[in-house]
């Protein structure tokens, strides 16, 4: 019975431990979570600037250079998509989420699709289908790696785009809506949508001083849709790894729950182990304290018959 005692007192102590490990992990995420977040909100003034100045450019018809070169494709028809998951497990449905959105949207357009991953998990999951992985990049461990990681893919958009090698460029990631729950969503990033750029052609100028366009309008159209691109593709990177942390919250939080949980059944095994055997040595103090009150009151009755 002692060795059940301790291997039970050994099983507390390790989920004692494995415990410790998922509420640092909690407190990890909801960090992470609070970063990525502050991140996405600053870019919302910085993109209200790219879009007034897209809104001068498509009120003046400027040209849109990347529509009409995509446009061009129309022979062979092939989508590029840049899939945002994840490298480490313990985020549950994660990367299972967004891979099966992908192919789902993908499935239902016309044309090959060729995949960027961004995340060895979801690479995986995209390498379990018929499309064509194009490449790998390495999730940011932090909000200052993902500007690297964005240069990286807007020369991977740029080398396709000017050598024609795709008709599309579709983005696909997890979008952060609370503290554990996020859903897949998807956006369109070149060729332009032409509804949207009527959208922006119609913006309201904030102030009475109406904008006028200096230099080079080509050129200056060139700019501000690359700094679109950045900033579509900085938000989806970041609201990815919000929704990464987000479900590896939801996913420790139901650990733990499991944990306290099992905690609470070892520790009742071993305190019922522990009673019983309390219960036991005080029944075998009882038995000799009663073995040895009658063999002096046995002893005791024979002495005073020999006496008499």
């Amino acid at each position: 019975m002692s060795d059940t005692m301790e291997s039970l007192r050994r099983n507390i102590n390790q989920a004692g431990d494995l415990q410790s490990v998922v509420r640092t992990m909690k407190a990890l995420a909801t960090s992470s979570i609070g970063q990525y977040e502050k991140a996405v909100s600053a870019l919302d003034d910085y993109y209200r600037t790219v879009e007034l100045g897209l809104s001068v450019c498509f009120r003046d018809s400027i040209p849109d250079i990347y529509s009409s070169r995509l446009k061009r494709q129309k022979k062979a028809i092939v989508i590029g998509a840049i899939v945002f998951g994840s490298d480490q497990g313990l985020v549950g449905q994660f990367n299972d989420v967004i891979a099966d959105y992908a192919v789902k949207i993908l499935s239902d357009l016309p044309g090959k699709a060729q995949i960027l991953s961004v995340g060895e998990r979801v690479n995986a999951r995209m390498m379990d289908t018929d499309m064509q992985i194009m490449g790998l990049f390495t999730v940011p461990n932090s909000i200052k790696a993902v500007t690297p990681l964005v240069e990286q893919i807007l020369v991977e958009i740029e080398t396709s785009h000017s050598q024609g090698k795709v008709s599309e460029i579709h983005i696909f990631y997890n979008l952060h809506k609370s503290r554990t729950l996020y859903e897949p969503t998807s956006q369109l990033l070149l060729p332009l949508d032409k509804i949207w750029r009527q959208e922006l052609a119609e913006l309201p100028w904030p102030t009475k001083n109406l904008p006028e366009i200096i230099g080079d309008r080509t050129s200056t159209l060139r700019a501000l849709i690359r700094e679109y691109l950045f900033v579509s593709l900085f938000r989806a990177c970041a609201e990815s790894l919000a929704s990464e942390n987000a479900s590896r919250l939801a996913a420790m939080q139901h650990a733990d729950k499991n944990i306290d949980e099992m905690l609470e059944d070892l520790k009742g095994k071993y305190y019922r182990l522990r009673q019983n055997s309390i219960d036991e040595e005080l029944f075998e103090v009882f038995s000799g304290f009663e073995a040895l009150s009658h063999s002096r009151n046995s002893a005791q009755y024979k002495s005073n018959i020999y006496k008499n």
